[in-house]
């Protein structure tokens, strides 16, 4: 086995596909920023949620917001539902797994509120039900999807923004839903601020 090569195989395949989803992906994410700026804008709050790989981008993206992208500003409302073990636990343990976010949502997410909801395959079981529980309570939806959008794409309503990755392979609609966080923050930072 060749390792440089699979290792160049990966970093070709990861740049070929972020190129090839820029025109599709361009204006998801454009009307997405501009949703969590009005959001943020009437004292509302973002939520994060998902599993896994989609936890740990749920957790960058509030800290991203939280304390700063490239540019100094004031924090912006925003948390992953994915950091208290205690809370995940409880509600795994007493209830199901697949409540976690629901009853969080449900507790903590109001109608100026935005509820990010990714999942690479579209299909997590907890992440379709923080999706009804944002419903539910009035907020909208931003989802962060991959494939053909799985059952996300089902459960959301024509207000929400779906920001799909046109892959098949986890690793690399990951590394897209990374820098399609990182067009999120720098919009938002751009649409509050201004563009130096």
């Amino acid at each position: 086995m060749d390792l440089i090569n699979r290792i160049c195989e990966n970093f070709s395949e990861s740049a070929h596909l972020k190129l090839q989803c820029m025109d599709a992906l361009a204006g998801p994410l454009a009307a997405g920023a501009e949703r969590m700026v009005q959001c943020l804008r009437q004292d509302g709050k973002i939520l994060a949620c998902g599993n896994g790989g989609s936890a740990a981008d749920s957790q960058h993206f509030a800290a991203e917001l939280l304390n700063r992208f490239e540019m100094e500003r004031p924090g912006l409302a925003a948390m992953a539902l994915t950091t208290d073990s205690s809370t995940l636990t409880s509600i795994a343990n007493d209830y199901d797994y697949e409540q976690v976010f629901s009853k969080q949502v449900r507790a903590l997410g109001h109608r100026n509120d935005l509820l990010l909801a990714i999942s690479t395959s579209g299909n997590s079981k907890n992440v379709l039900a923080a999706v009804r529980a944002a419903h539910e309570n009035g907020m909208g939806v931003v989802a962060l999807t991959g494939r053909n959008g799985g059952g996300m794409s089902e459960s959301l309503k024509s207000t929400d923004i779906h920001i799909c990755v046109p892959a098949e392979n986890t690793a690399r609609i990951q590394e897209v839903h990374l820098l399609a966080l990182h067009c999120l923050c720098d919009a938002i930072d751009c649409l509050l601020l201004g563009v130096e």
